[in-house]
């Protein structure tokens, strides 16, 4: 493989360089302040508790994987009806 292909695979995995006001605007820091003004109004502190599906069967003391088993069951069922339907019926009676 080329480098280029494996940097350009691997570009997403490794975070960029943290950008200083010397590296961005020449040491004045003014081309930052947009920057510094965004993430300063974001909100600090712990996320919300999840919700939902995944805090109902996966979190806390209801922890179980029957859903993920459901789903793996309900996705074997529909594809070998789909098989039935479409190859598995025509073999029934007769061999091809």
């Amino acid at each position: 493989m080329h480098g280029t292909l494996v940097r350009r695979a691997l570009g997403g995995l490794v975070p960029p360089k943290i950008a200083t006001p010397k590296l961005v605007s020449g040491g004045s820091g003014e081309g930052l302040t947009p920057l510094v003004n965004f993430y300063s109004k974001l909100p600090k502190g712990n996320a919300a508790p999840p919700s939902g599906f995944k805090a109902r069967f996966f979190n806390g003391e209801n922890a179980s994987g029957k859903p993920f088993l459901a789903f793996i069951i309900g996705l074997w069922a529909v594809g070998y009806t789909l098989d039935y339907q479409t190859h598995l019926k025509h073999h029934k009676n007769h061999a091809h």
